[in-house]
């Protein structure tokens, strides 16, 4: 016969308890940052292929109004927006705070994007405005926009003379483009 030991402890120790928790928080402690440059690398994806639909919303734009068409970029106080719109680039604004977009004369906002400056991702270019012209089908001047997140990898949209858009990122391969 069998005899049973009624102390016998059964469940969970605090000291299993507390390893298991250990154990856990370091492989979550572990993935956290992978997780985050997995959203910053979708954030720039995203940025950039928006861009890209913008300007091509722009060329189209100034080819169905048979008028020019501009794609203008500001920066202010660490973000970025841009708009596209009608008229003269200094005639519109897009405000980074809770200003929101405008244009003033004659021109007209057709499109506005603001980039918070606290995102992990904003617009930059040595060209601040670009004019599309209907009737030739250019783009005065050519720009490369570039697209950076704050862990230094990038996306440039490169605006040929016939306002097309080629992607590409300095660090070689990123987010599907080729290297620049």
């Amino acid at each position: 016969m069998a005899t049973v030991n009624p102390i016998q402890p059964q469940g969970v120790t605090m000291i299993e308890s507390m390893i298991v928790l250990f154990v856990l928080s370091i492989v979550i402690g572990t993935t956290l940052p992978s997780f985050q440059s997995l959203r910053q690398r979708a954030d720039l994806a995203g940025v950039a292929a928006q861009l890209e639909t913008d300007v091509q919303f722009a060329r189209g734009q100034a080819r169905a109004m048979n008028h020019p068409v501009r794609l203008t970029l500001r920066e202010t106080d660490g973000g970025t927006c841009y708009m596209v719109h009608t008229g003269a680039s200094a005639d519109c604004s897009c405000g980074i705070a809770q200003q929101p977009a405008a244009c003033g004369g004659e021109s007209e906002l057709l499109r506005a994007v603001t980039l918070d400056p606290k995102g992990g991702v904003q617009v930059r270019s040595a060209s601040k405005s670009v004019a599309f012209d209907p009737l030739k089908g250019t783009v005065t001047p050519t720009a490369t926009l570039r697209v950076e997140a704050r862990d230094g990898r990038a996306i440039h949209q490169v605006v040929n003379l016939l306002g097309r858009v080629r992607s590409c990122s300095p660090q070689g391969r990123s987010a599907g483009d080729l290297a620049c």
